[in-house]
């Protein structure tokens, strides 16, 4: 797993088309303290995740279904990470920005036959598998409950889908496919805190219809360190994928996740 850069390369221009509008959006949304009364937040994790299943057949009519996760092995170990940058106004008002990089590394002998974009791959073939899915979120909530106990929130999330799938033979022949796009979510937040000022809570994006679905909950806890910082733990599902003329592809991944939680 790589977190940043793949194969040595420089980001391509469609990346740096995607990353652009979100850092500028970032840098509006943090400049807004100028005229508001607002509370930054920082919210990272990292852990261990355990891929279920990984579903592929690409293109979707004439490729070969295959399970990254159950015909191949895992060739380098899969550590999440996320980072969320957080501003609060008027206390019930919340902008987010969310960084979610996730990359997978496979290997091993291919199965059966497997028919990949224009590739052809015999049974036998000893292959390097590489998914890639990497999101990048700015979302809305706004508080509508809101008492000594209890928060409950729900708002809308704009989600750009950075997906790739490439396989390759020993032999150096492979293929390709990228799949950038927009994905809009449902977002909901739910909290019970403690007296001891623990907080419990369910927080997370997800909608299904049409051609596909994604889903990524956290269900978890937050401990006061200072009157700043928490630690947060708990476990994260993240479930999705699309099912179209060009791809067919769905992944699940279950997360153990610690972090940090830092307020100001």
């Amino acid at each position: 797993m790589i977190l940043g850069l793949t194969e040595g390369k420089l980001l391509p221009m469609y990346k740096k088309r995607i990353l652009t509008p979100f850092f500028f959006t970032l840098f509006f949304i943090f400049n807004l303290h100028n005229t508001l009364h607002a509370q930054f937040s920082i919210d990272a994790e990292t852990g261990f995740a355990f891929q279920d299943y990984n579903h592929v057949r690409i293109p979707n009519e004439t490729g070969t279904f295959f399970n990254f996760n159950g015909d191949f092995d895992i060739s380098t170990p899969l550590v999440p990470f996320r980072v969320r940058l957080g501003y609060t106004f008027g206390e019930r008002n919340h902008f987010f920005g969310l960084f979610a990089p996730l990359f997978v590394n496979y290997e091993g002998a291919a199965p059966r036959d497997i028919q990949f974009q224009q590739a052809n791959f015999e049974a036998g073939d000893m292959m390097d598998g590489f998914y890639q899915f990497n999101s990048y979120r700015l979302t809305y909530r706004r508080d509508v409950v809101r008492d000594d106990h209890w928060t409950v929130g729900i708002g809308f999330t704009a989600k750009i889908r950075d997906a790739s799938v490439q396989l390759e033979n020993e032999e150096g022949l492979k293929d390709r496919k990228d799949d950038v796009g927009f994905v809009p979510l449902l977002h909901l937040f739910t909290s019970y805190t403690l007296e001891n000022r623990i907080q419990l809570y369910l927080e997370g994006d997800g909608l299904a219809g049409g051609p596909g679905r994604a889903f990524d909950f956290f269900l978890g806890t937050r401990i006061p360190l200072t009157d700043r910082t928490d630690l947060k733990a708990g476990y994260r599902i993240l479930e999705g994928g699309a099912n179209i003329d060009e791809v067919y592809n769905f992944t699940l991944v279950n997360f153990a996740v610690f972090g940090v939680f830092i307020q100001w």
